[in-house]
């Protein structure tokens, strides 16, 4: 007999996944990033109407009209997408069903201590992270009191007349301000501080996938996947990983 030659096979190596965001939570992600994009490539060239590559583009009456529409239907979106969040978020708490991972604690602030001194080179570890790090609570939290500024000031300039009836005529000049303002603060606060946390420091893709695996739960979110191992699988809620 002729001697078989051996088949080495290389080891399956079993990871377990983790659910992060729920497709709910991924498709409000997807709305929302929609919306304030398109609010920004519409609201800029409105507030810059003196620049020349603004004047390009709103060269004739029916283009700022039509730039003024996308503008209001972008912003009909987001305030639909605003008042579900909120709506659904008043809900979960009434029924005590809100996890409140997001809401800043004491301890964030002793994260964000321990991270710079990590930073700075006097620590040699890493805080470790619960569900949500400070970083990401920053990012939630400044977005959505942002979000609300830019709805109100969006709506006295939308209607004007009306919000002038029982308020001074300066509201309306200072919600341009406001608007503008804030739509510019957020546009560079989510590109540089939020696109680098998020698609720089680590490509993490969890808000399209809505899952992580269990190395990068155990990287970036050791204290959420220690509670998950000790929750015993009888008692796990629909929806969380088992």
């Amino acid at each position: 007999m002729t001697p078989q030659p051996k088949t080495t096979s290389s080891p399956v190596i079993v990871e377990k996944i983790y659910q992060r965001f729920n497709l709910g939570q991924r498709w409000e992600h997807m709305l929302l990033f929609l919306s304030a994009t398109v609010l920004l490539l519409t609201g800029l060239p409105q507030k810059y109407r003196d620049a020349s590559w603004s004047q390009a583009i709103l060269t004739t009456p029916d283009r700022v009209y039509l730039i003024q529409q996308i503008h209001h239907i972008a912003a009909i979106v987001l305030i639909l997408e605003a008042v579900y969040h909120l709506g659904r978020a008043i809900y979960q708490l009434s029924r005590r069903k809100l996890s409140a991972g997001m809401f800043p604690t004491v301890q964030d602030l002793r994260d964000a201590g321990q991270m710079i001194l990590y930073l700075l080179f006097i620590r040699k570890d890493k805080p470790k992270f619960g569900k949500y790090n400070f970083e990401q609570k920053v990012t939630y939290w400044f977005v959505f009191f942002g979000f609300i500024l830019m709805i109100i000031s969006g709506l006295v300039i939308w209607f004007p007349l009306w919000f002038t009836n029982f308020l001074p005529g300066g509201i309306v000049p200072a919600a341009k301000l406001m608007h503008s303002t804030e739509a510019i603060a957020a546009a560079v606060f989510i590109l540089i501080w939020h696109f680098y946390h998020v698609h720089i420091e680590r490509l993490n893709l969890s808000i399209f996938t809505g899952k992580l695996s269990e190395k990068e739960m155990q990287e970036f979110h050791t204290k959420e996947l220690e509670r998950l191992q000790r929750k015993p699988k009888d008692k796990v809620k629909p929806g969380e990983p088992k």
